[in-house]
């Protein structure tokens, strides 16, 4: 038997987004990294039939987990304010698979300053990319406002990696390990704000429980702002500072010593775990 998918409204939230549990089932959902090996025509056909559930076009013989299958291909692949497709490594669901490989590589790779250079302008690209990808459309970024944001970003990073690196070189072991994550912390209290300065200067809209434009506000900006640059640092913190301490004993260990080529991989995997 069909169900009935007449007052079906795909928009609304399938988890409560009022408790934190709900939010945590919806962000799961959206960031899921298998979404990103899902092909394009199926993107599309997604993005269509949550159209068409929005219009109430439905299909005849359409399931609601079709629909809500499709609500998160369109979730996870298209921009929430413009509905155009995002791309593929600017997608919230490639976090998981591009942030492990980077990080596992700058905490390999760290004790070499043109090693410590390269890393970090390639973890600031990939932040770069990012934060245009996902950026408030209602606050259009300029091409010269993402090159400054970029270039003072990168050069943020690699100032804090290289100053530290060289401070750090008489200290024990475990500390130089920690160099990469200072850096990142840096980069994101600059990049972050910088990208995303129009919000700050114009202000963001706000809309009340029901969706209607109540107007502009530079607090709400700054509030949400500083809230994405805690969260970034807070997601690097347990890759960035555990996987050092593991490392730095796994390392002492004599069968790690012959299989050193595996030590990068190895990073890689146990940061995308934590």
């Amino acid at each position: 038997m069909e169900a009935d998918l007449s007052g079906f409204n795909i928009d609304a939230p399938r988890w409560d987004q009022c408790t934190f549990l709900g939010r945590v089932k919806h962000f799961f959902n959206v960031t899921d990294p298998r979404t990103v090996l899902v092909p394009e025509w199926e993107l599309d056909w997604a993005k269509v039939m949550v159209e068409k559930s929005r219009m109430g076009t439905v299909p005849p013989g359409t399931r609601v987990e079709q629909l809500l299958y499709a609500k998160k291909l369109y979730d996870s692949a298209f921009h929430p304010d413009t509905g155009d497709k995002m791309n593929v490594i600017g997608r919230m669901s490639f976090q998981v698979p591009g942030g492990m490989i980077i990080t596992g590589f700058m905490l390999q790779f760290y004790r070499t300053i043109p090693a410590v250079i390269f890393w970090q302008w390639v973890n600031q690209s990939f932040n770069a990319l990012v934060n245009y990808t996902n950026r408030n459309a209602a606050s259009p970024t300029s091409v010269r406002q993402m090159a400054v944001s970029y270039v003072t970003a990168t050069t943020a990073a690699v100032a804090t990696a290289v100053g530290m690196n060289t401070l750090t070189k008489r200290a024990p072991p475990l500390v130089g390990r920690w160099v990469p994550f200072a850096a990142v912390a840096a980069a994101n209290c600059v990049n972050i704000p910088m990208m995303r300065q129009q919000e700050l200067i114009q202000g963001i809209c706000v809309k009340d429980r029901n969706h209607n434009e109540i107007g502009h506000s530079r607090r709400a900006a700054a509030i949400g702002i500083t809230q994405v640059v805690i969260s970034r640092i807070t997601m690097a913190a347990p890759g960035m500072i555990l996987l050092p301490v593991v490392m730095e004993r796994l390392e002492k260990l004599r069968c790690m010593k012959r299989i050193r080529v595996l030590h990068a991989p190895l990073q890689v995997l146990l940061s995308g775990c934590l």
